[in-house]
């Protein structure tokens, strides 16, 4: 896998003071992305042991909420390994965290993913030009969804974040 960034302290990117690791690939290619340069797969650098205790030092510190997977797309078919792996070692090592994920693919096609259970909060769907608003809290479009996660996969229907 390969990433393009690690931001330390993000308040962008969901609850609280975060870490955002920022992975290379996408094939959503959404119109007006503000990311196209996540998009291919082979750019950035390779995600080893050093970006890892980077990221685990940002974890250690008591102010930081948790950590946010973001790119291009954390659940690009070559990715979803490495990534589900990463996210059972940091809910292991930081089970206090928690854990947010953007992805343009809809709850309906990854629900069934192992790696969906350690997720806390999931944002999914495609940015859609047209359905764009810099209101919205957390994401980009009207159509795409600030899932609860947990309480998504307890209650066996979609509950979003707030509800």
């Amino acid at each position: 896998m390969r990433y393009h960034n690690i931001t330390h302290d993000d308040m962008l990117n969901g609850l609280g003071l975060r870490v955002v690791l920022w992975v290379s690939g996408c094939e959503h290619k959404c119109f007006n992305c503000h990311n196209k340069i996540t998009w291919d797969i082979n750019n950035g650098l390779i995600f080893d042991e050093d970006a890892k205790k980077e990221i685990y030092s940002s974890l250690e510190k008591d102010y930081i909420k948790g950590i946010t997977f973001s790119g291009g797309d954390p659940l690009h078919k070559k990715n979803r390994d490495e990534i589900f792996n990463f996210i059972k070692e940091i809910k292991h090592k930081f089970p206090y965290k928690d854990i947010w994920l953007y992805t343009g693919y809809c709850w309906e096609d990854i629900k069934d993913l192992e790696l969906i259970k350690y997720i806390d909060i999931l944002v999914d769907g495609k940015y859609i030009e047209e359905l764009s608003n810099k209101d919205l809290e957390w994401k980009g479009s009207s159509n795409q969804r600030v899932i609860n996660v947990k309480k998504t996969l307890t209650e066996d229907k979609i509950i979003l974040l707030g509800d």
